[in-house]
């Protein structure tokens, strides 16, 4: 029987980070596997019971010779020589590869989805999209994503990762490498 009176093994335990930061730390390790050299992003989608259902990072078309494309970016080239012609951008993927339904998921991503996945997130039926950054708020790709998101009822908020949640997933993980070693 249990001896809950007198504390016996009950100690007050509490994750570092809340769903929100344990998410889009999921999501930036996504992006992590990206070989984009200027833009890695990443993306996980969340069921309503805080269960990962699927993710993705940007990459190129899946199972194509990669030696063959370009990672380049100038606007002086046309699109057959840079790397928006070929890229699949991390939401895409992410859904691509579900083998869920998405509908009523949140998606936690490192970048505020371009216009084109907003329509594919829209389609999807996700509830709500949680983003680190919004480098490209100025732009009218941003505007048409915002415009699609309130249309179709999705909520949108830039997430921010607190130091404390860096600083120990620093810690921890320095942990886990020391106890290796």
């Amino acid at each position: 029987m249990l001896n809950k009176e007198n504390n016996i093994n009950f100690i007050p335990a509490k994750s570092p980070i809340n769903w929100d930061e344990y998410f889009m730390l999921q999501a930036m390790m996504a992006s992590f596997k990206s070989k984009d050299p200027s833009t890695k992003v990443g993306a996980v989608f969340v069921d309503k019971n805080n269960h990962q259902v699927t993710m993705g990072y940007n990459g190129f078309v899946a199972g194509i010779d990669e030696t063959q494309l370009p990672w380049g970016k100038d606007p002086q080239a046309s699109l057959e020589f840079q790397k928006y012609g070929y890229v699949v951008h991390a939401e895409a993927n992410a859904i691509l590869h579900s083998k869920d339904s998405l509908e009523g998921t949140r998606a936690y991503v490192t970048l505020f989805p371009c216009h084109e996945c907003a329509k594919l997130l829209a389609s999807s039926k996700v509830s709500e999209v949680i983003f680190l950054s919004d480098k490209h708020r100025e732009t009218e790709s941003n505007r048409i994503s915002k415009k699609i998101f309130s249309l179709a009822g999705i909520k949108f908020r830039q997430l921010e990762i607190h130091d404390i949640a860096i600083n120990s997933m620093h810690k921890h993980f320095q942990t886990l490498i020391e106890q290796v070693l």
